[in-house]
């Protein structure tokens, strides 16, 4: 592969690969909140979850080039207001992939990123169930599990790691 991104007309740079640098460097700061945040073990499904929903709102927050001013506060709290519990993710993502395809067409990093809302939205993880607990204040009960949609559970994990970050 090319070390550089390739974002000519043809998508490729003489003949090489293009190289999605957009999504490995969402891909790479959702990581980097993640480990530091420590909330799950790097490798386990809950943590594939954060990262893939933590990258897709990155991705999908910046413009088609890739990540500015990455950890600037203003783009921090654009993605913690995106992750936040009350906003409509998912309807969210898939307007912003419309629009990412309209603006730009198919792509490498466009590839990426409807692949990892693919597994999100397909991945069905076993897990405490957040929404139908009967006291919102009181703990957590963790016996009480059902079967989510990954991003559910990738979601709040993602935004949780933001706040500590």
């Amino acid at each position: 592969m090319l070390p550089e991104s390739t974002n000519d007309a043809g998508g490729t740079s003489g003949g090489g690969l293009a190289v999605p640098m957009a999504w490995l460097c969402a891909e790479y700061l959702a990581d980097e909140v993640l480990r530091a945040a420590a909330l799950v073990a790097p490798g386990s499904l809950e943590y594939r979850a954060g990262l893939q929903a933590l990258a897709l709102t990155v991705h999908l927050a910046e413009e088609p080039g890739g990540p500015a001013g990455a950890w600037a506060p203003c783009r921090v709290d654009e993605w913690l207001r995106h992750t936040a519990y009350d906003r409509p993710w998912p309807p969210w993502v898939e307007e912003r992939l419309a629009a990412r395809q309209a603006a730009v067409g198919d792509g490498p990093d466009l590839a990426l990123a409807r692949t990892a809302w693919s597994r999100l939205r397909d991945t069905w993880i076993r897990a405490a169930d957040l929404d139908g607990r009967t006291d919102p204040e009181g703990p957590v009960d963790e016996a009480e599990q059902i079967w989510l949609p990954a991003w559910k559970l990738g979601l709040p994990l993602a935004h949780l790691s933001l706040h500590l970050r």
